[in-house]
């Protein structure tokens, strides 16, 4: 009495494949499941039992042994337990399966109803590449796991209604429309009053994908202009949707019944959070708020009051758009390719750079205050920009500034000519260019590279500065639709690369 049901299991945001085998044995009544279950696997023994007999089944009074194959992977969450349940019964004779290839998954409640579980598209999306098009599942999951293509859903709310669809004796009820994943607007540049340069900046910045420091009194307006950035931005592709849809589903952001995510992410954490729940981590590591940020925005406000150890695990993923997260058993690889925008004070009180405000820091306080963010940490930032405290005039101004549709066309513009010139390199943005990049498509005239030449002994820049500030003219030129980047460009680049004290 041997049964074969296939499941799947989440792998930090990967699915993976699951053969579970059930073996009934004429021995003392006993259920052990093998193959490095975690707690929540192992504890699918009660919920199977007490969901079988309440379905109206009887639970085989025999030992069973249920082996979860591949033995070497470990297996994590309740996702496990419709396939042990459909196992279980197909041992014991009370169900004949279909000689078709099914991937089954689900939690089970003590009575018998389905549970959603996370970490549905990675899933499905596995149990296609392996060949299995037929998958059971929560009718909660349905409209998520529609969104993969190639596949068969089928949705049930219990187990006994899924048993009924299996056994031909109920018709699967129709898959509910995926709900839109609504998105609060966000705000619009016209609401900030003044600031024309850093609305400029933060105009090169999201034309390229660039990371931003912002540096300016409290008060001036950093944190606005930082929400404003997402409605400048160029709407999620069709594959960036689905690679970002895929991470909100491993790490359980996705409400029941909804579709795609359609917005550009816009994290904004607290200054208190961990290493861990930066770049992800735990002890069934989940991705963290730079893999919930990708293809999107990451905003870290006041940045010195972030721990030092927290802000230097930014160095692997801003360089090279994604996090490698080590555990004994395996090594876990998160994406995470975003746009960093941060905002500090220029000292503790902020009012060091105040022209009409006296600061009360003592020097050592202002050392101490920068000492925070370290010197690699800021050489990877694209564009230091100050934020100056707003006049009267303009506080009081009725007349609003540019809006954010208009800057927005301006961006997708300058992006469509990116992705038409990286078609052949696998690149998205100016940002993501790698030195080889840089070197093709950035190569400055004779008047640029005096320019250079000169900025680059007066402002002692490193390797990495040198190559941002050409990866920020290449975005300026490519807003002012110039093949060539040119000399006006490379100033405009430089002047962004130094800011007052840092």
């Amino acid at each position: 009495m041997l049964a074969r049901v296939t499941g799947c299991t989440i792998v930090g945001i990967e699915g993976r494949m699951v053969d579970v085998e059930v073996y009934l044995s004429s021995q003392l009544p006993s259920f052990d499941i093998v193959g490095l279950p975690d707690a929540a696997v192992r504890e699918a023994r009660d919920r199977v039992r007490a969901a079988i007999k309440n379905s109206g089944f009887q639970f085989p009074q025999q030992r069973i042994i249920v082996n979860l194959a591949p033995a070497n992977l470990k297996k994590e969450g309740p996702q496990l337990d419709l396939a042990l349940a459909m196992g279980i019964l197909q041992a014991s004779g009370q169900l004949q399966l279909e000689d078709i290839p099914w991937a089954i998954l689900g939690e089970l409640a003590l009575d018998g109803k389905l549970r959603a579980v996370r970490g549905v598209l990675p899933m499905v999306m596995a149990a296609r590449d392996a060949s299995c098009r037929n998958i059971l599942l929560p009718l909660a999951n349905a409209a998520e796991a529609s969104l993969v293509r190639g596949v068969h859903i089928i949705g049930a709310t219990s187990l006994a209604e899924a048993l009924a669809i299996l056994s031909g004796r109920m018709v699967p009820p129709p898959l509910p429309k995926g709900r839109s994943n609504k998105v609060k607007e966000g705000a619009d540049f016209k609401q900030v009053k003044g600031q024309e340069g850093a609305k400029r900046a933060l105009e090169v910045a999201a034309a390229g994908g660039h990371s931003v420091l912002m540096s300016g009194p409290p008060g001036s307006g950093k944190t606005m202009l930082a929400r404003c950035v997402p409605s400048i931005l160029p709407p999620l592709s069709e594959e960036e949707s689905l690679d970002t849809t895929k991470i909100y589903s491993a790490a359980g952001f996705l409400k029941e019944n909804t579709g795609l995510v359609t917005k550009r992410p816009f994290r904004s954490p607290h200054h208190t959070l961990t290493p861990a729940a930066l770049c992800g981590g735990g002890r069934s590591p989940r991705p963290g708020e730079v893999s919930l940020a990708h293809n999107g925005v990451l905003f870290l406000d006041e940045l010195p009051e972030f721990r030092r150890e927290t802000l230097e695990v930014l160095r692997q993923p801003l360089e090279e758009g994604y996090v490698t997260v080590t555990r004994l058993m395996a090594a876990y690889t998160f994406p995470s390719r975003f746009m960093l925008l941060a905002s500090m004070n220029p000292c503790p009180c902020g009012m060091l750079s105040d022209a009409d405000t006296e600061c009360a820091c003592s020097e050592r306080q202002i050392h101490n205050y920068r000492h925070k963010i370290s010197g690699p940490l800021l050489d990877r930032m694209d564009l230091f920009v100050e934020v100056a405290r707003l006049r009267y005039d303009e506080v009081a101004g009725h007349g609003n500034g540019e809006a954010s549709e208009t800057i927005a066309k301006r961006v997708a513009r300058a992006r469509q000519r990116q992705r038409e010139r990286f078609m052949q390199d696998g690149l998205s943005c100016n940002a993501q260019m790698a030195p080889q990049h840089i070197q093709k498509y950035c190569e400055p005239d004779a008047a640029g590279r005096d320019l250079l030449r000169h900025a680059f002994s007066r402002l002692r820049l490193s390797a990495r500065g040198y190559d941002r500030i050409l990866k920020v003219a290449r975005t300026i030129a490519d807003l002012e639709d110039e093949p060539k980047i040119l000399p006006r460009q490379l100033a405009e680049a430089i002047g962004y690369r130094q800011v007052t004290g840092l």
